[in-house]
């Protein structure tokens, strides 16, 4: 629109400044989060406070997105921790509080019209904290909650929006063991079904110069009649997947080293393919990369390309506290007594002696082979692992966080560190660091730190979220 000459420089104090900034947040996409957890999704997209967590929070984000609503509710749990947090730093924002499946059979009107749906649906089925064998996918209590997206799409109709964006652990490209890759041929069915090509990528954040070795995958969806859902349908797979996708713009991949391709037609609707697909099969036939496009599935094995500097790459060292600034409770007492655990006390062997906390940390990091009773101490068996690096390298990207990254218990998967010839754990701010949120985003009164540090295993890498959310907004 115009603005009248009388108006160009004073903007702010006339009638057409009004309309002017009315028309420009018309203009915005209009998102809606689902399962937002404490806001990284909205982080990624909206930016914090106007600034970009690319430039770790120092510089302007000119963000095009809005989220108008949102929805948070953890299922199984009395207090919403991660419900409060999202409330406390969106405080005037159209949030919901209360189980998404409720609002959608109770109260669906509530959930406005949008552009854009993002959700990084709960993954505990898929997890890698989960074995195959045990994974439930679609049908367990959190797997589930992909049909609150389905439904939302289905039930919006005409008005359904143009795009998806979703997050979840990559397995779930393999889930179920008994039928390899069956979940997520259900879920491209559903989005067939309801007029969608998509496009998935899995990234790990570190092979991007992120702080943390954070693999997940990410799923694009574009209605049919939008100029993305033109393009793809005008490419071929190969070059979609290549160099004219939005993740492939956005995070670069070797071009040469494309292998594997691999092309099926999803045959029938999501019931059928849920009883047929790959049954009986031990290998997946989804890749890291692909496209589906009128049910027609192209994927193919791709590998990151990053050509920044290597003074570029975050490393564990990079977003560590002074150790003057590590609150006492996270440093390894390494005079504390301790009794060995139960475990230990089994052990057909005594050679292994804790003498002390620090001690506690090694075994449990360390490989073993031993003999183990189970519990009520009437089954012998034989246990073996191997060593995890202890402590861990500060001079790369850490490992993955998980939800049992909090509470000062030794254990096996927590990240330990080593500092000016202290051994600590990680607080929750540098936790907070390596998804790349801001600092103590999810400090507040009455939420513990292990409650924080369960947050951050179950939320995903802010900047991923920002740069793909940047080159998706070029081009809706």
């Amino acid at each position: 629109m115009k603005i009248c000459p009388e108006c160009k420089d004073v903007i702010m104090y006339c009638e057409c400044a009004e309309n002017y900034f009315n028309d420009m947040n018309n203009n915005k996409i209009k998102v809606v989060e689902l399962f937002a957890g404490v806001g990284g999704f909205r982080i990624g997209l909206e930016g914090y406070n106007g600034l970009s967590s690319l430039s770790n929070y120092t510089k302007k984000m000119e963000s095009n997105y809005e989220v108008v609503w949102s929805n948070q509710w953890e299922p199984s749990t009395k207090i919403q921790h991660a419900n409060l947090v999202y409330k406390n730093k969106w405080k005037q924002s159209n949030h919901n509080g209360n189980s998404i499946e409720e609002v959608i059979s109770d109260n669906f009107n509530e959930i406005p019209n949008h552009d854009l749906l993002v959700g990084g649906f709960p993954c505990q089925d898929y997890s890698v904290a989960t074995t195959l064998k045990n994974s439930k996918g679609l049908i367990g209590t959190k797997g589930v909650l992909w049909w609150s997206i389905y439904s939302i799409l289905k039930n919006k109709g005409k008005d359904a929006p143009d795009y998806l964006f979703l997050e979840n652990v990559d397995r779930l490209m393999v889930s179920p063991a008994i039928q390899r890759g069956r979940d997520f041929a259900v879920m491209l069915s559903c989005l067939n079904e309801l007029g969608y090509a998509v496009e998935w990528r899995v990234i790990n954040a570190a092979e991007y110069g992120m702080p943390q070795r954070r693999r997940r995958i990410y799923i694009l969806a574009y209605k049919k009649g939008t100029d993305i859902y033109s393009s793809m349908n005008n490419s071929s797979a190969f070059d979609w997947i290549n160099e004219k996708g939005v993740f492939s713009t956005a995070f670069s991949i070797e071009r040469e080293n494309v292998l594997n391709e691999i092309n099926f037609n999803l045959d029938g609707p999501p019931n059928k393919i849920s009883k047929t697909f790959n049954k009986n099969s031990k290998i997946s036939p989804f890749k890291n990369s692909g496209i589906m496009i009128n049910g027609n599935c192209s994927t193919y094995k791709t590998q990151a390309n990053y050509k920044n500097n290597s003074n570029d790459i975050d490393t564990l060292r990079k977003i560590i506290l002074d150790l003057k600034d590590v609150p006492e409770e996270f440093i390894i007492d390494v005079n504390k007594k301790v009794i060995p655990n139960k475990v230990i006390k089994q052990l057909d062997k005594n050679d292994i002696i804790i003498k002390n906390e620090l001690d506690r940390w090694k075994y449990l990091k360390g490989s073993k082979k031993e003999s183990r009773y189970n519990k009520s101490g009437d089954f012998h068996y034989k246990y073996a692992e191997g060593s995890m690096t202890f402590p861990d390298k500060l001079d790369y990207p850490s490992r993955t966080i998980i939800t049992g990254e909090g509470g000062a218990s030794p254990s096996r998967f927590k990240h330990v560190i080593k500092q000016e010839g202290i051994y600590r754990r990680l607080t929750p701010l540098e936790l907070e660091r390596l998804n790349m949120f801001p600092d103590n985003h999810t400090k507040l009164k009455n939420i513990s730190d292990t409650k924080r540090a369960f947050f951050m295993g179950n939320a995903l890498v802010v900047g991923v979220i920002e740069k793909i959310g940047l080159e998706l907004s070029k081009r809706v």
